[in-house]
């Protein structure tokens, strides 16, 4: 890394937290863990409650819950509540006891006699599938098929949100050695999924599993363009097999619900801030109707 002057920088023997990195979630970033504030989450009326933000990590898990309720199971009913990161309200301790890593998603399964917190995107999926015995293979080799994806995901995604958007999108000057080596990376686990999906309908098989949950929000707006503006600089539609696999899966009306839920960016319609019900959808496209024939 060359700073301003150009002069190379050299690593103290000590590193010290002296000033803001900078970029654009710079305030959401700093080098100790807990809570920074006292406020409790806000708990609504069914058994599980989520609290969480539509990033691609928190996409899956309403993603997850839409396909539950979708395939009848009631119990999957949820509200989900907004955490709005860069107010930095996942430092709040009610979060913190939710998840200590202060990261979103973070769920609270208030169906049992002790609440169980789940945090880690991952593990909320693997917890709700086995909950409700859905969306995992039963057959040994098709489940292992499954879960080496679904971990494949949890440490691939870091490369493409951490390193190429952070470098690419984010970091408040341009560096051609990061951006160079995580491009190389991204593009790599394209093709990975891409050689993949050319001999495979789903990501584990012939059948819809968490793995695709997981992977889709990440590598499947990636391969549509829809991540860090960065299509056309990775030639995403040289990547025929993820982009059918995406576009079937954005088909799915349960996938529709969900990339909606928790989302503050994007147009009007395609948000829903907090969900407590299923008519909120509903609701929410009456009212962006209604505020489009008042204009």
């Amino acid at each position: 890394m060359l700073m301003d002057d150009q002069t190379p920088y050299v690593p103290p023997k000590v590193w010290i937290w002296n000033k803001p990195n900078g970029g654009h979630f710079a305030s959401i970033n700093r080098p100790v863990a807990g809570a920074t504030h006292d406020k409790e989450l806000p708990r609504g009326k069914h058994p599980l409650q989520l609290y969480s933000l539509a990033t691609p990590n928190g996409v899956k898990v309403t993603v997850m819950l839409e396909e539950l309720l979708a395939l009848g199971n009631e119990g999957a009913e949820y509200d989900a509540w907004l955490v709005n990161i860069r107010d930095g309200a996942q430092f709040s301790s009610g979060f913190v006891g939710a998840n200590p890593n202060s990261k979103i998603p973070a769920l609270v399964d208030c169906s049992v006699a002790e609440p169980v917190r789940v945090f880690e995107s991952g593990a909320i999926l693997l917890y709700l599938a086995e909950k409700f015995g859905t969306l995992v293979p039963t057959d040994p080799a098709l489940r292992a098929e499954c879960m080496s994806w679904l971990f494949w995901q949890m440490g691939s995604a870091p490369y493409l949100g951490g390193g190429f958007g952070h470098f690419y999108a984010y970091a408040p000057i341009k560096i051609e050695y990061a951006i160079d080596r995580f491009a190389m990376e991204v593009k790599r686990q394209l093709d990975v999924l891409n050689q993949r999906l050319a001999i495979s309908r789903y990501i584990a098989g012939d059948d819809y599993t968490i793995a695709d949950i997981a992977i889709w929000p990440w590598y499947g707006g990636m391969a549509k363009g829809h991540l860090y503006e960065g299509g056309e600089f990775l030639q995403v539609h040289e990547y025929t097999h993820v982009i059918r696999w995406a576009d079937e899966i954005a088909q799915r009306p349960a996938v529709r619900r969900g990339r909606m839920v928790n989302r503050v960016m994007g147009p009007l319609e395609t948000q829903l801030h907090e969900r407590h019900d299923a008519s909120d959808f509903e609701t929410q496209t009456q009212d962006k109707l209604q505020a489009a024939g008042s204009t």
